[in-house]
């Protein structure tokens, strides 16, 4: 009996596969744990449409992801903060500063998106990377200057 996955199955396939299975296990534990449906020829092409509108989606997310990325490599960030003469920050610079200069440069990027090589503690130039896509982080110039 043929069958179409709604979730991942360990050991049977991913979601939205189709796959052959033994009658008994299909009517007795897959459809009525909603793991599975019959696959009919209206059911087949309900989750192929949905396929489709699924990877519009996700390549339209992919599309704005990236013309957001070019934008933030082309930027350079300034942070201002006190510093001793070593050039020691007092405390450190963290990725909540980071998403607020962001903000004030008018890009909305959420702070826990922000990757940055390790705490800043001292004056001078970094890069940071921010996470918009699992194929789109750009890298931003930092300059941490004092106030």
């Amino acid at each position: 009996m043929d069958i179409i996955l709604k979730q991942g199955v360990k050991g049977l396939g991913d979601k939205n596969d189709i796959v052959s299975v033994k009658p008994g296990y299909a009517r007795n534990y897959l459809i009525p744990q909603g793991l599975a449906m019959v696959a009919s020829a209206s059911n087949r092409k309900s989750v192929a449409e949905t396929e489709r509108q699924q990877a519009r989606k996700l390549a339209k997310h992919k599309e704005d992801a990236q013309e957001l990325g070019n934008q933030l490599a082309a930027l350079t960030l300034e942070i201002r903060t006190k510093a001793g003469e070593s050039g020691k920050i007092f405390g450190a610079v963290t990725p909540i500063q980071l998403a607020e200069a962001l903000k004030e440069k008018g890009f909305e990027v959420d702070r826990r998106n922000i990757t940055m090589p390790n705490e800043l503690k001292m004056l001078g130039e970094y890069t940071i990377s921010v996470y918009l896509h699992k194929e789109v982080q750009p890298e931003i110039k930092l300059n941490v200057i004092e106030d």
